[in-house]
């Protein structure tokens, strides 16, 4: 992901060494010291063992514990960041081993699919016992992470960093003749929200007629997604270009009027930390309607940084469009409140930063 690139690439004080199953696109992600640890031969019988006939997490194998212990040596690793929490539930073993101290990060659906399944859970609780400090991207995961036992006292925050320089602030006016430029980027799953931000479009359109939305990103729901848009006679005016490369992204915020993000619950407790993808339409300037959902409401403050409404509102969502695209002000003044509180909180050196510092408090300081 991105935004865990952006952050091994920022650090000065810690040398990072990446073990991973595999590498790609290394000419556009550079970067010099990563062992490739291949997944063992029996991985796939593994996973179906595990989560097809005994519904349990898969996790690593002895031997292969052994391994990364052995790679840990040899580089005089003082240190293990896991990205992921299933990640860190896969490496228990390891973990359980003890090798070097051990940082652990949640970021949303880590924090909650599966976690009503005893299964899922208890190993889950295992391992946040066993790991020296965990770090949550919001407030709302802490919330939840302690719900699952986890000792509150070795949690901290640690928000997305996102990188200024390249998404830097431009302000946006009205656009001509009522062509609204609409956009939503992200997975297309369930707690993204998508149907009601169509449904929300397709009010939003009778009022303005030449507007436009483009949902960008990949994922299950692509069909589902326009066959509704065909459903509610706005398939002409919703384009879905898949993934789009960073530089792709950056065009599409900057053409753009109006970002919705109206995530949601998902049906297997899936939930957002704080969005990528609106955090860096916020940097640019690019004015936002969200929900208050997971940590949506610790990066947008309401009516002031950007507009929320409640989850699954398309109503709502569809009214808070229109607010926006009637009050030049209001639409001026928050797309420049949510620039700021996105250099404020979210300002990708501050957090790397705060990241080395976290690294420090588990060495001793040093």
């Amino acid at each position: 992901m991105r935004h865990v690139y952006r952050q091994i690439v920022g650090m000065e004080s810690v040398r990072p060494l990446v073990l991973t199953r595999k590498r790609e696109e290394a000419a556009r992600f550079p970067f010099d010291d990563v062992v490739v640890m291949p997944k063992p031969r029996i991985h796939e019988l593994q996973r179906f063992w595990s989560r097809k006939v005994r519904d349990e997490p898969l996790q690593i194998l002895p031997s292969e514990a052994a391994r990364i212990t052995e790679v840990l040596r040899s580089h005089h690793a003082r240190l293990l960041h896991v990205y992921f929490g299933h990640i860190g539930v896969l490496l228990l073993p390891l973990i359980k081993a003890h090798p070097v101290p051990v940082v652990v990060s949640f970021h949303g659906a880590d924090a909650m699919v599966d976690m009503d399944k005893p299964s899922f859970r208890l190993p889950t609780q295992t391992m946040l016992d066993a790991v020296d400090l965990v770090l949550a991207r919001s407030e709302s995961l802490v919330e939840r992470l302690v719900m699952l036992g986890c000792q509150k006292s070795k949690i901290r925050i640690h928000r997305t960093g996102i990188p200024l320089d390249e998404l830097p602030f431009q302000p946006r006016s009205f656009p001509k003749k009522g062509k609204w430029r609409v956009v939503q980027a992200c997975r297309l799953i369930e707690k993204k929200g998508l149907p009601v931000t169509l449904r929300a479009f397709a009010s939003f359109s009778r009022e303005f007629p030449d507007s436009t939305l483009v949902i960008a990103g990949e994922g299950p729901l692509l069909s589902d997604l326009k066959d509704l848009a065909k459903d509610l006679g706005i398939k002409d005016r919703v384009t879905f270009p898949g993934f789009l490369a960073a530089d792709e992204l950056r065009r599409l915020y900057y053409e753009a009027h109006l970002f919705l993000h109206p995530s949601e619950l998902g049906k297997d407790g899936n939930q957002e930390g704080v969005p990528n993808s609106m955090l860096e339409a916020m940097a640019t300037g690019l004015p936002v309607v969200a929900t208050t959902h997971g940590g949506i409401p610790e990066a947008i403050d309401n009516g002031v940084s950007g507009l929320l409404v409640d989850e699954r509102d398309d109503k709502a969502l569809a009214v808070s469009m229109r607010k926006l695209a009637t009050d030049e002000v209001l639409y001026r003044a928050i797309g420049e409140a949510g620039s700021k509180a996105v250099s404020d909180k979210f300002e990708i050196r501050k957090q790397i930063r705060s990241l080395e510092g976290f690294y420090r408090e588990l060495l001793g300081g040093h």
